[in-house]
């Protein structure tokens, strides 16, 4: 099972998703105090629709998470560019902050991904996501709230 962490009492509310993790393991390697948050076990399914770009988060309520379809696009290599340089940033940051912490390598060995992606070999416009696109590769891929 997956879990979506949310800001504590916010039902109802959007744009309140904080995290998400793929299982427990993520969810204990988390750099938060959970007792501070609302966490909802949903779907490996609706997390991978998360992840791959084709749902977003839009609230919850008790226990049930509402979602909307998305689709992806980056109309022109400047718009991924753009993209993956706020994912490193991102990155980035947990990296700086995190030497020690046991998921340091697996996000260290995705932001030298990002920065070694050749943009020239992707064809306009991409109409899936980073994330997908990656995977169609057999390439790891994150999306940005499964950062520590």
């Amino acid at each position: 099972m997956a879990y979506f962490i949310f800001t504590k009492d916010s039902d109802n509310l959007e744009g309140t998703c904080y995290q998400i993790t793929e299982n427990i393991s993520d969810l204990n390697n988390l750099n938060i105090d959970q007792s501070n948050y609302k966490i909802i076990e949903d779907s490996i399914d609706n997390f991978n629709a998360v992840k791959y770009g084709t749902k977003d988060i839009v609230s919850y309520s008790g226990n049930i998470i509402t979602f909307k379809s998305i689709t992806s696009v980056y109309k022109t290599k400047q718009d991924l560019k753009g993209y993956i340089d706020e994912v490193i940033r991102f990155t980035s940051n947990f990296l700086k902050n995190n030497i020690n912490h046991p998921q340091f390598n697996q996000f260290n060995n995705y932001s030298n991904q990002l920065k070694n992606l050749n943009l020239d070999n992707i064809v306009y416009p991409l109409n899936i996501s980073l994330e997908q696109y990656f995977k169609d590769q057999n390439l790891p891929s994150f999306h940005t709230l499964q950062i520590p």
